[in-house]
């Protein structure tokens, strides 16, 4: 038989935090803490390396290892509720044993890839209950194989990472995943993930090909044994429903060796509101080598102490300047663009550009944080048919106000390949008929909660002013933008209906099909959280 003898020290150390509690709640779940760091250290191979990568309260480094990945500062006060443990796995064991002595302990799982779900569910839970965080930082290994133009991924990796990982060893070949290079590839792909490429090739999500991911019953599961009902729910669906994804296979798509990329901003005193209202009419019908997205911004005007409007058209076209001047000319002549807007670039150089680093070293995407964190708050909507030029008086009207001077609208074109692909194909279901998305997103620094109020309100008056303009019945959202204001699960049980509120506007008709997957995969509802699939199997229990 196994000695305890070491584990038993361990735990000791580790979890000497349990004993110091400031209620009868927190105390329940500082013991369950207790034993589950146990359990983890039972359960390792090598007690004393595992618990190297455990971090319990009074861990001097928990601090650290918890804020490391927080990219929103709403979720980084003193009374955002804390894990009880956070573990670092480094091999697949680990997550297994972690996932495993959560269960026996009653402790609700976080998984953590990058840290960028908008409403911080990868590492916070409202419900007030005990929780770990299994973070991803050190399972981020990428390994591309050019020849076979595939990669696999592990969730911890970067879109960054990625990308230059791809870079080292292909100019020609790239992944439709998204423009922000710190987020992690975990989250993105399970919820869909888009870039400048989608217009061509779609989402990343599209192009999974494999999967590993370790299912409530503690197994190893690659798409073969995982079958593809499950396979189906997690490229789109959420991973954080159904298991806990360990890593991607992704193919890789073919760019030519010369990119060209444009800024160019308008403002209401350049005829901007025309040029968007064109925008709408065109951008999902150009040719599919090309995107243009539009960002609203208020400004500075030329007269002093007046604000306006500038609208910035942020573009990729896979090919070069002078293919893609004259097919602008004819498309969106309203435009204006000259041969002096266009840079022609490589495509990990269009990456850079995007994302601010032109010019630096492309180590700069190796970085886990980013320059700013700051807070924010976001909300999502679909346009099916363009908004009149009326509509953006009010926005801009709503743009002037105090709390939108860190303000911005992004609207995404869709369009090319989105069209091609079934709505039922992943449960990301905004394909055929969509002309655009919007992100709204205020940004802040100010810190306390009256001031997070006071821009959290703004932007739901925004987004309350454009329902009359996007999609409707329901008002579709998209899951990578997370927002609880569109409803939440209840801390317990959760019916189809209630949960149907939320579900229905990220997934459409695939909800029911997730559904019907989390109710065969985990019925007993282990992996939740505030916007989880519910399985029909779940049963009100006492207490809940």
């Amino acid at each position: 038989m196994k000695s305890l003898a070491l584990p038993f020290a361990l735990v000791l150390l580790l979890s000497s935090q349990c004993w110091v509690t400031s209620s009868a709640e927190n105390h329940a779940g500082s013991d369950d803490a207790h034993k589950f760091v146990q359990c983890l250290l039972e359960n390792s191979e090598d007690p004393t390396s595992i618990s190297k990568l455990i971090y319990t309260r009074t861990n001097s480094s928990f601090s650290s290892i918890l804020d490391f990945s927080i990219q929103n500062l709403r979720f980084s006060t003193p009374t955002t509720p804390k894990p009880q443990v956070i573990v670092t796995p480094v091999k697949e064991s680990h997550v297994q044993a972690a996932v495993k002595c959560s269960q026996k302990y009653g402790l609700q799982v976080r998984v953590r890839s990058g840290g960028h779900d908008y409403e911080g569910l990868s590492y916070v839970s409202n419900y007030h209950v005990p929780f770990v965080i299994i973070d991803f930082i050190n399972l981020s290994s990428v390994s591309v194989d050019p020849e076979a133009k595939t990669a696999w991924v592990q969730a911890g990796a970067t879109n960054g990472k990625v990308y230059h990982t791809i870079a080292e060893k292909s100019k020609t070949l790239a992944f439709p995943a998204g423009v922000c290079p710190t987020v992690g590839v975990g989250g993105l792909f399970s919820g869909g993930g888009y870039g400048f490429l989608m217009r061509k090739y779609g989402l990343a999500a599209d192009n999974v090909v494999d999967a590993q991911l370790i299912d409530v019953n503690g197994r190893l599961l690659d798409r073969k044994s995982m079958g593809e009902d499950l396979f189906w729910a997690i490229r789109g669906g959420g991973g954080a429903s159904f298991g806990v994804i360990i890593a991607w296979k992704i193919n890789l798509v073919t760019v030519p060796e010369t990119v060209t990329a444009f800024t160019v901003n308008r403002t209401l005193e350049q005829n901007a509101t025309k040029i968007v209202d064109r925008w709408q009419h065109v951008a999902d019908n150009l040719d599919e080598d090309l995107y243009i997205r539009v960002f609203l911004r208020s400004a500075n005007s030329s007269t002093q102490g007046k604000k306006t409007i500038r609208a910035s058209f942020e573009s990729l076209f896979l090919g070069e300047a002078d293919v893609l001047l004259p097919l602008l000319q004819h498309s969106f002549p309203e435009l204006g663009l000259v041969k002096e807007d266009c840079i022609e670039m490589s495509w990990i150089e269009s990456i850079m550009y995007f994302a601010g680093f032109r010019g630096q070293s492309l180590d700069v995407l190796l970085n886990r944080t980013q320059p700013n964190v700051r807070f924010f708050k976001a909300k999502s909507d679909f346009v099916y048919d363009p908004m009149p030029e009326i509509a953006f008086q009010g926005i801009y009207e709503r743009f002037y106000e105090k709390e939108a001077e860190a303000a911005e609208m992004i609207l995404s074109p869709y369009g090319g390949v989105m069209n091609q692909i079934s709505d039922s194909a992943t449960p990301f279901p905004h394909r055929a008929g969509t002309r655009y998305k919007i992100q709204h997103i205020v940004y802040w620094e100010e810190e306390g909660s009256e001031a997070s109020q006071r821009h959290i309100s703004w932007i739901r008056r925004l987004y309350d002013y454009v329902a009359p303009y996007v999609s409707k019945n329901p008002r579709a959202a998209y899951l990578n933008y997370r927002d609880l204001d569109i409803g939440t699960n209840n801390k317990g049980y959760t019916s189809y209906k209630q949960a149907s509120v939320w579900g229905l506007k990220y997934f459409k008709n695939n909800f029911k099909r997730l559904v019907d997957v989390k109710t065969m995969v985990d019925p007993g509802n282990f992996f939740r959280n505030e916007q989880s699939i519910p399985p029909l199997s779940s049963r009100k229990k006492k207490g809940d």
